[in-house]
């Protein structure tokens, strides 16, 4: 089913369809009325390929991610799938499991697609592959992780003032000691969190050499899952040993806190009254664990939005200079982290 159908059936130029179902204003309402609903009626279906042909695009953006399995990843791609739809775009999803080889073959392959524009989450080990995509006329947003010596615009969360804030409220709410679980890994995202964490306590005249225990990796195959609960298990045993009553933790996801609950459970220790936890993520499960989990709560819809935002602002020609935008983190404070004294259950959700 073609335009030139549509265009015989109602007596019509096939130019006049194109217009009408483009939304032009230069077809009355009444005739783009009638056309929509004889293409409806004759099941036409647009195009895509032949379309890119004729205008040159190929109306598709580009996501590259490292996890499909975390949560902040997901709603990431929803926020930055609406932003495609509602400007007429298709989104190309690719997934590289922290691996340079795959990262450069996703690059690669992006190229060969001739997609608009990148929304990129880099494994941050090179960037010769993004340049080349860059100089191929395609725009790049990096979300989460920024690539040193790369100019192009960024969007991410302030991992730095997430961990500075939350081991803040842990030492001014009376912890005697903080302990930071983070993740063992060469990025940004998690180096930002230990800076964070070691800034509130050297404000307090802390050490912090030996408050930070880092949880491996764990490898299954080429699938790299840092975020399982596990690991920190294993590591939370370790840690659990030198708690002192009093204390508290800041883990670097959520999935970390799990395997904590479960080391402190073992050992019969309470919390919030003897150790507090918070986390970071804010996952879904967070709120309904017993004590509810207090967690650092990254802006995921407002990034995938504005990064999207910014790539449209390039498709389009904005040739401003590159913006670096790093959104501020919300604290939720649950049962897990709240007074010592005066500890209830906090219902919020």
């Amino acid at each position: 089913m073609t335009l030139k159908t549509i265009a015989e059936s109602l007596g019509v130029s096939a130019k006049t369809v194109s217009r009408a179902l483009a939304g032009k204003d230069s077809v009355g309402e009444e005739l783009r009325t009638r056309i929509r609903a004889e293409a409806d009626r004759l099941g036409y279906v647009p195009n895509s390929m032949a379309r890119s042909l004729v205008s040159g695009s190929a109306m598709t953006l580009g996501m590259v991610i490292t996890h499909p399995a975390n949560p902040f990843y997901s709603l990431l791609i929803s926020a930055v799938e609406e932003r495609c739809r509602a400007n007429g775009y298709s989104l190309l999803l690719m997934v590289t499991e922290e691996d340079l080889e795959t990262e450069r073959d996703a690059a690669e392959a992006l190229l060969r697609w001739g997609v608009d524009g990148a929304v990129v989450i880099p494994v941050q080990e090179g960037a010769e592959h993004w340049e080349r995509l860059k100089d191929s006329g395609v725009p790049i947003v990096l979300v989460n992780r920024g690539l040193d010596g790369f100019e192009c615009d960024f969007v991410g969360v302030d991992h730095e003032r997430g961990a500075y804030e939350a081991a803040s409220h842990l030492l001014d709410s009376g912890a005697t000691s903080v302990h930071l679980l983070e993740e063992d890994v060469p990025f940004s995202s998690a180096a930002d969190r230990r800076a964070g964490f070691q800034r509130a306590l050297a404000e307090r005249g802390l050490p912090s050499d030996d408050a930070i225990t880092l949880v491996p990796q764990s490898t299954h195959g080429r699938r790299v899952l840092p975020w399982e609960p596990e690991a920190a298990y294993q590591c939370a045993r370790q840690l659990v040993s030198r708690l002192e009553p009093g204390a508290a933790v800041l883990t670097g996801s959520d999935y970390f806190a799990l395997g904590l609950y479960r080391a402190l459970a073992e050992k019969g220790i309470d919390i919030p009254g003897h150790v507090a936890v918070i986390g970071h993520g804010d996952l879904p499960f967070a709120a309904y664990l017993q004590p509810a989990l207090s967690s650092v709560r990254p802006p995921a819809d407002e990034i995938g939005a504005r990064a999207a935002d910014l790539l449209f602002e390039r498709i389009q020609g904005s040739t401003a200079p590159s913006v670096s935008i790093c959104l501020p983190p919300e604290l939720k404070i649950r049962a897990s982290a709240s007074d010592r004294d005066h500890h209830e259950p906090n219902r919020e959700n």
